[in-house]
């Protein structure tokens, strides 16, 4: 028996040992903490008492006319226990023992007790409140024993996010007041003496009962009288309080406002329930939304890749070589642009499409929707197919360049040497046939006709000489030729008028002979000196014209070593110059002593030696030529020798920095490797860790920078290769590219084991533990287990997989789920999805299904004029432009169709 008698002890509530009512095993204190003893309530206010005399008999009548009768008088009409009785059997539903309808003291007292005794097995532990009290109409005790019937029934359930009671009460209130001006509930007393808060949570749910605008703050009567009106004719509260018994207390009662706005709460309490259904289905849309967002993005980017793959890509594969170096250059800049300038935003956005991607697919996993799959031709391996033709297009395109670079500088030599050499035997070729043509032998003395003959034989000796000449230039038009020179049309003109006009001058000059020849033995003297200065000057004077052509010859070369030569040759033609000037002196000294002889013989010479046209003063300005030629040849080649030591140099610069970088990068990949294997510590500090090592090797990034341009500066030099490296700027952007992405990789995986952490509810300690479980039995490192590894790791988690019929089927069924392509290795990401559905729970098709029934008010289907009253405009367009017209049998027009819209949501597994 419950002990009502604790003889003047304070009204107050404790904790309840047991009870298997409604809201049994609960704690009255939770929500009455903060409450003050009952005595003292009355006695600090006593227009409380009033107000709970009101509140308390409206709220006791709204439950008592259910069952046709009411009170008048709370302290009077109580005392039998009969209504009291019958007013805890309304609002409990339960039957109570059947009343004594005596009409002595002792049948009261019993009824009384009866009523107590059902309070007390819900829970509620009653203190100084006794049965003799009621029927003796003790106010105060029965205004306490109403409150904590109220409090049982009316308020101890309501729970707003895990609060309960008075502290879920005024949560409730606050979230539906909050966007109202000029209301602010932070209590159950000051807070509504205005009557703004009572309006409001009307106008929050039924807003066509009231004109929340025309109400004013300063006329507190009229709002309260309005709520409590509207109130009591639409929403079937009955009227708790007056206006005046509010507005006319510094404080009013706390008790008698929780007591009529629980009513409030009740009212509205479908709205309650449509509420969280709404907000589980917006949960459910926005996770959707967002989804279909990032399926939007990932199609653009990949279209936007894709399309820029298949423009480069024939750009590349272009291979028609230009004519002029200048073009070819330009082609070779364009190119160096895409590597440093185009290339390197796209190779980004390569890998962050795949993180997206993968991001994706883990969002759709965790929220139970389908994987998504791209539209055809935009797969990741559609994207990584381009990319590695691409990347085929591209390999060999510079070395291609720079070969096609080197013909035409090959050509542009020969051309030039072709010309060069040309212009020399035009000039000497000039006049030669109209002299051979000359008949000036037939009226010439013997002595003439002789140095004409002799004349002929130096010419012809001369002729003999040009031979190798038209030979080279025959030569070089020939390998311009087989180069595919651009110009070969005028140089084959150029050359085929050479060889024609050598064969005339051949034909012409056997004709001369034969013309000399046939008078040669009229002739009679010759003079030996002129013969023999003729046959010396000749060759003396060829080998200056070759010196002059040496001299002047273009070279080109690309090794300091090759440049050497040049200058050793040239140092030895120097050491020959001395005796070429004693030969000079001897052919000079030949030719003034044929003048000593003739003067002193006193013998008229007539002009110049017949048998030559080199005279003295052609020797000498050729001699001074040769002389001036030298240094300028010098000069030439230092400079080529200044050039090919800054190539060395420019070699062995990049040379030192690639052999430093290149090294860094295959490191700091081996690097990556481990750290992703070797992973301690939460999942933030491996991605805090892997971001710092990802700032390292960003911070890095000048040293690739100053290797570009060592680099550009090699290519500008035109230096083909280098001796004093293995690594490439080819080779060296690969590897840097691999490297961004291999980090990025990796970083991206943390992310999404933590998404999935988060989102399943694992802990970290679960996590760590399926980390090291993974890593313990992945023993090569490979980032993947086997059949055999994985059932020795889920052995080791507590899972019976041991190999008999039961083991084998569960484990063939945790295969199927983890490794879905038969591919035989199951990756940590595959790993983790498993294990964090077989510890966490997510919202189902079924739960959504439930929630659009609550806001369809249990209807099969869901009209759109429903869904845009209770879901966020966007979220409202969102359901009604994909959800199917419904077909039921008890279909109406403009009926949707939410239960196939919702199975949608979560593929077909859910169905």
């Amino acid at each position: 028996m419950v002990d009502y008698h604790a003889a003047n002890q304070a009204y107050q509530y404790g904790p309840s040992s047991g009870g298997n009512g409604a809201g049994g095993g609960g704690t009255m204190g939770d929500y009455m903490a903060q409450e003050d003893d009952w005595d003292r309530d009355l006695l600090l206010d006593p227009a409380w008492e009033k107000q709970q005399r009101k509140t308390f008999t409206a709220w006791c009548n709204s439950h008592l006319r259910k069952a046709g009768t009411q009170i008048e008088n709370i302290d009077e009409d109580f005392r039998d226990g009969l209504k009291l009785m019958l007013l805890l059997e309304v609002i409990s539903g339960e039957r109570l023992p059947k009343p004594e309808r005596g009409k002595m003291r002792v049948h009261k007292i019993n009824n009384v007790n009866k009523a107590l005794d059902f309070i007390a097995s819900k829970g509620v532990k009653l203190v100084s409140i006794g049965a003799e009290e009621i029927v003796d109409g003790n106010a105060k005790m029965t205004l306490g024993m109403i409150w904590t019937i109220i409090l049982r029934f009316a308020i101890q359930d309501i729970s707003v996010e895990e609060t309960s009671a008075k502290e879920g009460l005024l949560l409730w209130c606050q979230r539906k007041t909050a966007p109202y001006k000029n209301v602010n509930v932070q209590n159950f007393h000051i807070s509504w003496k205005d009557g703004l808060a009572f309006n409001a949570l009307i106008h929050r749910h039924r807003p066509e009962l009231i004109e929340y605008d025309k109400l004013r703050k300063d006329d507190p009567v009229t709002n309260l009288n309005n709520a409590f009106e509207v109130a009591e004719k639409y929403l079937d509260i009955p009227k708790m309080l007056d206006a005046e018994d509010i507005v006319n207390t510094a404080r009013p009662d706390e008790k008698a406002i929780m007591t009529y706005v629980s009513s409030f709460y009740h009212a509205f309490s479908g709205a309650q329930k449509a509420e969280t259904a709404a907000n589980r289905i917006c949960k459910v849309l926005a996770v959707n939304q967002e989804n279909e967002h990032l399926m939007e993005d990932y199609e653009r980017l990949a279209s936007d890749l894709l399309e820029w793959i298949r423009r480069t890509i024939p750009w590349l594969e272009d291979r028609v070589p230009q004519k002029t170096i200048q073009e070819m250059q330009q082609k070779l800049e364009d190119f160096r642009d895409y590597r440093r300038v185009h290339k390197p935003p796209k190779v980004q956005e390569k890998c962050q499409l795949e993180i997206n991607f993968n991001t994706l697919q883990t969002k759709l996993r965790l929220s139970n929707r389908p994987a998504f799959m791209p539209s055809e031709g935009r797969m990741v391996s559609d994207i990584n197919n381009g990319w590695q033709h691409l990347e085929q297009a591209e390999k060999g395109y510079e070395e291609w360049l720079l070969n096609e670079i080197r013909r035409l500088e090959r050509l542009d030599h020969l051309a030039e040497k072709f010309r060069q050499k040309a212009s020399i035997h035009e000039a000497w070729t000039d006049g030669k046939e109209a002299m051979l043509k000359h008949r000036d032998y037939e009226t010439a003395t013997l002595s003439d006709i002789k140095a004409l003959i002799r004349k002929h034989e130096a010419f012809e000796s001369d002729l003999a000489a040009h031979q190798d000449r038209v030979e080279q230039i025959a030569a070089i038009a020939q390998e311009l030729n087989e180069l595919d020179y651009y110009d070969s049309h005028s140089v084959n003109t150029r050359c085929q008028k050479i060889c024609d006009q050598w064969d005339t001058l051949g034909s012409l000059t056997h004709s001369r002979r034969e013309a000399l020849e046939k008078t040669e033995k009229q002739l009679e003297t010759i003079d030996q000196l002129h013969l023999e200065y003729a046959k010396r000057a000749a060759p003396f004077n060829n080998w200056m014209e070759s010196a002059m052509e040496d001299l002047q010859d273009m070279f080109i070369v690309h090794t300091i070593e090759e440049i050497e030569g040049l200058i050793s040759a040239h140092d030895q033609f120097k050491s020959t110059l001395p005796d070429a000037d004693r030969e000079r002196e001897a052919i000079l000294a030949i030719h003034k002593e044929a003048q000593r002889i003739a003067e002193s013989n006193h013998i008229k010479l007539s002009g110049s030696n017949p048998y030559t046209t080199v005279t003295p003063q052609i020797i000498n300005s050729k001699w001074e030529k040769v002389q001036q030629l030298v240094p300028k040849r010098d000069h030439a080649l230092l400079e080529e020798q200044s050039k090919q030591q800054s190539n060395e140099h420019l070699r062995r610069q990049f040379a030192s920095q690639a052999n430093v970088v290149g090294p860094w990068i295959q490191t700091k990949m081996e690097e990556i490797g481990r750290i992703s294997i070797e992973m301690n510590g939460t999942l933030e500090d491996q991605l805090s860790h892997l971001k710092q090592y990802e700032r390292s090797i960003v911070d890095y990034k000048p040293n690739l920078d100053l290797l570009e341009q060592q680099h550009q500066l090699i290519q500008e030099a035109l230096i083909f290769d280098n001796k004093h490296t293995n690594y490439t700027m080819e080779h060296i952007r690969v590897g840097w590219e691999q490297l961004l992405t291999t980090i990025a990789r990796t970083i991206n995986e943390v992310e999404n084991q933590i998404l999935t952490r988060d989102a399943k509810g694992i802990s970290q300690e679960q996590m760590q533990e399926f980390r090291a479980s993974f890593n313990h039995f992945d023993k090569d490192h490979g980032g993947a287990l086997g059949p055999e590894e994985f059932k020795a790791c889920l052995i080791s988690l507590g899972y019976d997989v041991e190999n008999d019929r039961q083991g084998d089927a569960e484990f063939n069924r945790i295969m199927s789920v983890v490794d879905p392509n038969h591919s035989g290795l199951v990756t940590f990401q595959a790993f983790i999805d498993f294990m964090s559905r077989e510890t966490t729970d997510t919202d189902t098709a079924d739960q959504v299904i439930a929630s659009f029934k609550v806001l369809a008010g249990d209807k099969n289907f869901i009209t759109a004029e429903e869904l845009r009253r209770e879901l966020p405009p966007d979220q409202a367009e969102y359901c009604i432009a994909r959800m199917a017209p419904y077909q039921g049998p008890d279909a109406v027009p403009g009926a949707l169709d939410y239960k196939s819209f919702s199975t949608a949501l979560y593929g077909e597994s859910d169905l």
